[in-house]
């Protein structure tokens, strides 16, 4: 494996920003610091005052394999994630067929071997009936049990009480949870129909996906994990109401901890007239101020990771009457500097970013020797330009679905170099046609 030598950087690690330069050599970081521009390297790479970020750590995406790889797989998906700095990501268990069994979840990792340009781990998915899979697993081999708390179709919505006790009770790992509460959804599906006929606008999608729906399915899940003491990370929150569950201070010291996606600190339900069913996701962009509120609740450490639950459809599939068109965004190529968007804003500080996106995943997750820009830890690094614009279009888009929710837009920021692992996965535009990626290791 090369050598590589980054001069000349703006360091953003553990609260500060620092210029320095980063050595890197057998994968990890070598050495950190001034002035190390006499050491030895394969490749050296002049940032030039640019930003360096520990990689983006992703933990919550779905690509799509196996079952439904016309929408993406593994490999594409991972490709457009690294050029847009996401270094690691946590794939979930809705998939054809869903991950619900060690024996499916050892498959979907080999699956991944030699294919994922990405550093790699994936949920274990519940349902009302496997309890006994799920108490078997070791909390070494899987980032944590996902739990489908509504919105989910087939054995992966569970809806029965005495199986969600279950689940968290006996769950050795971490329960992350997709919070909609059905019965509320289906009623609010039933109103509109009455008011609309099968013609819903997209406008109508934060009120059947209502901010009743979510609360009263995160307060449960909170409940649950109060009562039995369940280490629980809830997903994609996406209502002021929802911050009163949670609490302020150090990820360290919290058995509950939250997570917003950066469509839902982008978007509101203002841009549904103009995006329709391309911003379509579960749940919903709601309103101006919601998104204001999971803003605030970023800087006041309510909220504990920003992640994308990037799920791509094909346009075709998206372009459909409101019931038909699916639920899911494609964004890792494009997350990063979506985030950064807030930092130009003056809203979000650049060591604040790298907690939500790097930091607090590798602690929350116990990835070994990830996350973080720290001597003999993997070098896993994103360099960023903060003053060089990144235009959306259908030609710079690498998904396989080929669209982006941003399309048309441009960013402030770019990406110029992806390391994964040690290894040059992104640079100047251009991606190493050879997967890097690695399985993460968790260290619990």
């Amino acid at each position: 494996m090369e050598s590589i030598l980054i001069v000349n950087a703006r360091i953003v690690n553990e609260g500060e920003v620092r210029p320095g330069d980063v050595l890197i050599a057998d994968g990890r970081i070598a050495q950190v610091g001034p002035n190390l521009s006499s050491q030895p390297a394969t490749r050296i790479i002049d940032a030039a005052g640019r930003i360096l970020l520990p990689g983006m750590i992703d933990d919550q995406v779905h690509f799509r394999e196996p079952g439904l790889t016309h929408k993406g797989d593994i490999y594409s998906e991972s490709r457009a994630a690294v050029a847009g700095g996401i270094t690691s990501y946590m794939d979930m268990p809705n998939t054809q067929p869903p991950t619900t069994t060690q024996l499916l979840l050892e498959k979907k990792f080999l699956l991944a071997v030699g294919r994922s340009f990405a550093n790699y781990s994936f949920y274990l998915g519940g349902t009302n009936d496997n309890i006994d899979e799920i108490v078997a697993l070791d909390p070494r081999t899987a980032c944590g049990v996902k739990v489908f708390m509504g919105a989910s179709t087939g054995n992966l919505l569970v809806d029965d009480p005495k199986a969600l006790e279950k689940i968290f009770s006996q769950t050795p790992t971490l329960v992350a949870t997709h919070c909609e509460d059905t019965p509320t959804i289906k009623a609010n599906e039933d109103k509109m129909r009455a008011r609309y006929g099968r013609d819903i606008p997209m406008t109508a999608h934060p009120y059947i996906r209502s901010e009743e729906a979510c609360f009263r399915s995160s307060a449960l899940a909170v409940d649950l994990a109060r009562r039995f003491t369940t280490q629980l990370h809830l997903l994609h929150l996406t209502t002021a109401r929802e911050m009163t569950l949670l609490s302020e201070g150090s990820l360290d010291n919290k058995q509950i901890s939250a997570e917003v996606c950066v469509h839902h600190l982008f978007f509101d339900d203002g841009d549904y007239a103009s995006r329709g069913t391309r911003i379509k996701c579960n749940p919903a962009i709601k309103t101006a101020s919601d998104r204001q509120a999971l803003v605030d609740a970023v800087r006041n450490n309510r909220i504990d990771v920003i992640a994308t639950d990037h799920a791509p459809h094909t346009l075709s599939e998206k372009q459909n009457l409101y019931f038909k068109a699916p639920a899911g965004l494609p964004l890792v190529q494009h997350a990063l500097v979506c985030v950064l968007e807030l930092h130009h804003d003056g809203l979000f500080s650049l060591p604040l970013i790298a907690e939500k996106t790097a930091h607090a995943p590798a602690r929350l997750f116990r990835l070994k020797d990830r996350g973080f820009i720290r001597e003999g830890y993997w070098a896993d690094l994103t360099l960023i330009d903060l003053n060089r614009p990144q235009p959306v279009d259908e030609q710079s888009i690498l998904y396989r679905c080929g669209w982006s929710p941003f399309d048309g837009l441009t960013f402030r920021s770019s990406v110029a170099a992806t390391i994964v692992s040690g290894h040059l996965a992104f640079y100047q535009g251009h991606i190493d046609p050879q997967p890097a990626g690695k399985r993460l290791l968790i260290d619990r």
